[in-house]
């Protein structure tokens, strides 16, 4: 059913994504860094006076959830593969 939408609306965002030269390793890859970037600046911020603990965990938190759209997108990039 997406596919047949996406045919009528003549825009796919992932094809032209993979027309650029983007493929699903790339996507994942930026997954796992994202998700070593989210450690590295919930431990800065932890090292950091003036956040206190909640501003730490969300700084953690907001990163961490860049990981789960790179790896949808890698899913798509290998679909259209």
């Amino acid at each position: 059913m997406a596919k047949k939408t996406i045919a009528r609306v003549a825009y796919d965002p992932i094809r032209e994504a993979h027309n650029l030269g983007l493929r699903s390793n790339h996507a994942y890859v930026l997954g796992f860094v994202s998700i070593g970037l989210s450690l590295m600046t919930w431990q800065v911020s932890r090292l950091k006076k003036t956040d206190d603990k909640a501003q730490s965990d969300r700084w953690g938190i907001f990163i961490g959830h860049w990981a789960a759209t790179f790896f949808a997108i890698g899913l798509a990039l290998k679909n259209e593969e």
